[in-house]
């Protein structure tokens, strides 16, 4: 019988004055935006239905007037036309709407983080505006678990090469993929490798690590997702400083390593949105004739490319240089092949 009482003593104590201002905040943030508002007495039930506290109106009101002086937090009040009732909002949020529906395709789309880390961070971006607004983000783009990476440690991952670079760290890890049966396997017998770590770069939905393999003094990418046991070391390196990873990526094609090369290719003209998509609308076009035009400029020459390539058919056509042409004949011939014994079979 003591201890009920004592309990509705503490139901009906008044909150102090910190956590009343804290909990006004939240109701705020919560509940109201651009196009939702409170009333005084609105406010008032709210406390009392999420507390279970005694709050006065005198009181709220002070903080809504402390509140209104502050730079911290916004409060914007709205008079009635009679001007007897006002009502009060908080609008200027971190992010706007169409802001946090960019983060969420970001996130929905993103292949190297998983389906469950997908569906939290979906949940705290809601929570970056109020509960009405966050009825908006419903919609998110449509994503197939079956392309969604399942590795739980790359946020982690990711984090210790975030550190590892600024701090100008040398990182070790394994490295691997899957095989026929769907089991990941590791490169090299599980031996680890010893990287100087460059940069991230996310490209083809998946974040990849542009780093100077120790041993040979390579460039090589690394896909973040098929790394295990990240770990940064207590040795420091010096970058590079004729490595431009800026220009370095701009040359790649899809992360494919290789060595750079002038090249300069023809292409039929309906293929002008997709070389500007690829190369800029700075890329330097001359027209050949009424049907095609030419383009020229520095490329990493790899698998990668010669497959990009591959992807237009006879749209496209390599000018220079004769390794690439050569290449391109050998890939093309190989693909002819194929379909022959396809056919013959």
């Amino acid at each position: 019988m003591e201890s009920e009482k004592r309990s509705s003593n503490n139901e009906n104590a008044k909150l102090n004055a910190k956590q009343r201002l804290l909990k006004l905040q939240d109701i705020l943030k919560r509940y109201t935006d651009e196009e939702n508002e409170l009333s005084l007495n609105q406010i008032v039930d709210m406390f009392s239905q999420e507390t279970n506290r005694v709050v006065g109106k005198k009181a709220i009101l002070d903080d809504l007037k402390e509140l209104e002086k502050s730079l911290l937090f916004d409060v914007t009040v709205n008079h009635e036309k009679e001007g007897v009732e006002k009502f009060y909002s908080h609008q200027q949020r971190l992010f706007e709407v169409h802001e946090l529906r960019l983060l969420i395709d970001a996130v929905s789309s993103a292949k190297f983080i998983s389906t469950a880390e997908t569906e939290q961070l979906i949940n705290k971006i809601k929570k970056l505006t109020s509960e009405k607004q966050a009825t908006l983000l419903k919609n998110t783009i449509l994503f197939s678990e079956n392309v969604k990476n399942e590795n739980q440690q790359n946020k982690y991952s990711i984090h210790e090469l975030h550190t590892a670079i600024s701090n100008f760290r040398m990182i070790t890890f394994q490295y691997g993929k899957y095989n026929l049966s769907k089991k990941f396997e590791f490169n090299r017998n599980g031996e680890f490798y010893f990287v100087k770590p460059y940069a991230l770069v996310w490209s083809n939905d998946f974040y990849y690590l542009i780093g100077e393999f120790s041993p040979t003094g390579e460039i090589r990418h690394y896909r973040v997702d098929r790394m295990r046991n990240v770990s940064s070391t207590s040795e420091f390196f010096v970058p590079n400083p004729d490595f431009n990873v800026t220009k370095y990526t701009e040359k790649l094609y899809f992360m494919y390593s290789g060595e750079e090369s002038l090249i300069e290719i023809e292409f039929d003209n309906h293929l002008i949105n997709v070389v500007i998509d690829r190369f800029g609308r700075g890329i330097h076009i001359r027209p050949v004739n009424e049907n095609s035009f030419r383009v020229s400029t520095q490329a990493i020459i790899s698998d990668g490319l010669v497959r990009w390539l591959l992807t237009w058919g006879s749209d496209a056509r390599v000018i220079t240089p004769s390794p690439l042409i050569e290449r391109m004949r050998t890939e093309a011939e190989k693909l002819y092949q194929a379909y022959q014994k396809h056919l013959h079979a």
